[in-house]
């Protein structure tokens, strides 16, 4: 059992095995919004300078070129530069905060936060991360060199196509067209308005000239695939999965369109193989091709494997008829001769449902990073991972950190930015607290993690009157008391932080308790526990986890929370005397999109003070992590 208790100014006792983090409504306080975002920075004089290098893990810069953007924190644009041999200098920068977003093909985007004070030059360094060959990346670069009026105009008619409003969509594209007629991305979304007008030759024309525009453009390679399966080009379906594959390697939707386009062809082994690939890739979300894998393997004489596919499938998928009656026909082969009810040939199978499922999001959201089991991160060829000794290791890890600590204090910083229908985000919102952090095992079998909050002074209370508790326990889910109720999967070793660590996935079992997660409406109201699946850095060296991600299993309509995803960072911290070091939650970002409102919110530590079982020592700021600056420093 898990027991966590949190306190915001009065106890919220939560009674039972669950980790909660509340949703707690509360009287909203009204605060005047600068909707521009620039307060303070219009008429102020420019004293600071921003040297900014950009690099990869290892240290070595990044030689291609990087567009690096500079905004407020409102998320208007201040100012915009791109590298030579990874640096550029910002000069006469307004003494204020900044995000900074880097973008570079061939790399994942990295964004960071940054303050120029006084006189000063200040030099921040922003290390990529490696991303796929993926097309996209060259693309967000296009999209973040474009102006601002275009980028927004470009949001606009992004989301008037996720709200399948084309006529709204229209006026903003052909404005967007005029501000930039060679970006990829625009062709691209006039391609999907052209779709939703059913106007299919249209919009093959428009994908067809993004492909021109940018070869590796993932998401028109899918839909120009979706036409040729409908069309009844399987061949022609084939070329484009095989490039979304070379762009996207570790995403299971080309396998699923692949394993489509091999049955039509007749190619049963094959579309097997993409499809048990697209299951490795994709776990839960690609279980859709599951009766399309037990039609091939039946008609491949494996009537036992189509049965157990059919029948994990059905377990989840319960409503779904046609899998029900091709699993009778399987189980009865006398009725299947005689029904002309269930798919039992190419010609008969319908797969039209399957290749609109396995296509991705027309306009995927651009607030929220992708769901963990959108694509695997890539691993390092030829590691062999042993998945028991790394989760019994990291096990360890986490029973050494409950024997030395009975508590730690930290400066809690929390900012939040609700995003708009738009996806831009709002002037953020801050609260500090002196946040308190107990752990124990109070007998064997069961942990007791206590928080407690205390608002520091002239700070407000949790922004958007939405609390989160309990994030520095998540990590708990690789103790050895809960490591059990997960199913979990060594994906490899990976390169993280110039470092080297396995990738570990996991997602909630169904016949276990779901003990971690939990979230509570208002302080007396129900609990709703949540499952959560994710993925776990561990230090190879070490088997420190470095950084733990996750996303809820399903949605949950009984509170009307749609989506959540976590982020944390953990980086080591040491006694100022001792040698002991522990690793901490450093950083954690929380996006949630609840009764309609998007809020991505950051939590940061700083001024850490442990005490142990019979001392009280500080310790220092996470290595990588600025100290707090001085009281009269921080911001209000």
């Amino acid at each position: 059992m898990l027991r966590v208790r949190t306190y915001l100014y009065i106890i919220v006792s939560i009674a039972g095995a669950t980790l909660y983090p509340t949703i707690a409504r509360a009287r909203q306080s009204s605060v005047p919004r600068d909707p521009s975002g620039v307060a303070g920075l219009e008429g102020m004089i420019p004293t600071a300078s921003l040297d900014v290098y950009v690099q990869e893990s290892n240290g070595a810069p990044v030689e291609s070129l990087a567009v690096v953007t500079l905004t407020t924190l409102a998320g208007r644009t201040y100012r915009q530069g791109t590298t030579n041999g990874g640096y550029v200098r910002f000069n006469d920068l307004a003494a204020s905060e900044y995000k900074i977003q880097v973008v570079a093909p061939a790399y994942e985007r990295a964004v960071n936060q940054v303050e120029a004070i006084g006189f000063a030059t200040k030099r921040v360094t922003i290390v990529l991360q490696p991303g796929s060959s993926s097309g996209d990346a060259a693309l967000a670069a296009g999209i973040a060199s474009m102006k601002p009026k275009a980028q927004k105009e470009m949001a606009k008619a992004t989301e008037a196509l996720r709200a399948n409003k084309p006529a709204l969509a229209r006026t903003h594209l052909d404005a967007l067209h005029r501000m930039a007629p060679n970006q990829p991305e625009v062709s691209y979304l006039f391609g999907v308005y052209a779709a939703q007008l059913n106007d299919e030759a249209q919009a093959k024309s428009y994908w067809t000239k993004t492909l021109q525009l940018n070869p590796k453009h993932f998401r028109t390679l899918l839909s120009l695939s979706e036409i040729s399966i409908r069309e009844k080009k399987p061949t022609e379906a084939v070329e484009y999965m095989t490039r979304a594959t070379e762009v996207e390697p570790s995403s299971w939707r080309p396998h699923v369109i692949l394993a489509e386009a091999y049955y039509l062809q007749h190619s049963r082994d094959e579309a097997i193989k993409e499809a048990e690939r697209a299951m490795e890739l994709g776990r839960g979300q690609a279980a859709i091709i599951q009766p399309l894998l037990a039609q091939c393997l039946s008609e491949r004489g494996d009537r036992d494997k189509a049965v157990s596919t059919l029948q994990v499938y059905l377990q989840d998928h319960a409503a779904d008829a046609a899998a029900k009656k091709q699993l009778e026909s399987l189980l009865n082969p006398e009725a299947r001769a005689t029904s002309t009810d269930v798919a039992g040939s190419t010609n008969e199978m319908d797969i039209s449902a399957l290749i609109a499922a396995a296509k991705a999001l027309p306009v995927p959201s651009s607030w929220m990073p992708p769901d963990v089991d959108d694509k695997t991160p890539p691993v390092e060829p030829g590691a062999a991972c042993a998945l028991d000794e790394v989760v019994q290791n990291a096990g360890k890890r986490l029973q050494e950190l409950v024997k030395n600590v009975d508590r730690f204090t930290a400066t809690e910083l929390v900012t939040d930015e609700s995003i708009n229908k738009w996806g831009l985000p709002s002037m953020p919102e801050k609260a500090q607290f002196d946040y308190i952090v107990s752990m124990e095992e109070t007998r064997r079998g069961t942990l007791s993690v206590e928080e407690y909050r205390e608002r520091r002074a002239a700070s407000k209370a949790f922004p958007e009157a939405v609390m989160t508790s309990g994030l520095p326990a998540l990590v708990v889910i690789f103790h050895p008391y809960y490591a059990g109720n997960y199913e979990m999967t060594c994906e490899g070793l990976a390169r993280w932080n110039g470092g080297l660590a396995w990738q570990v996935h996991f997602r909630q079992r169904k016949d276990k308790p779901n003990t971690i997660r939990s979230y509570r409406m208002g302080l007396e109201g129900q609990g709703y526990p949540v499952a959560l699946k994710g993925r776990a850095w561990i230090a190879a060296d070490s088997y420190q986890i470095v950084r733990l991600e996750t996303n809820m299993v399903a949605p949950m309509p009984q509170i009307r929370l749609a989506a959540e995803h976590v982020n944390i960072e953990y980086a080591p911290v040491q006694f100022r005397k001792g040698t002991l070091e522990m690793w901490l939650p450093a950083n954690v970002e929380v996006y949630y999109d609840w009764k309609g409102r998007r809020v991505h919110r950051r939590h940061s530590f700083s001024n850490y003070l442990l005490f142990s079982v019979d001392d009280k020592q500080k310790i220092s700021a996470p290595k990588g992590q600025d100290a707090a600056p001085p009281e009269s420093e921080k911001p209000n």
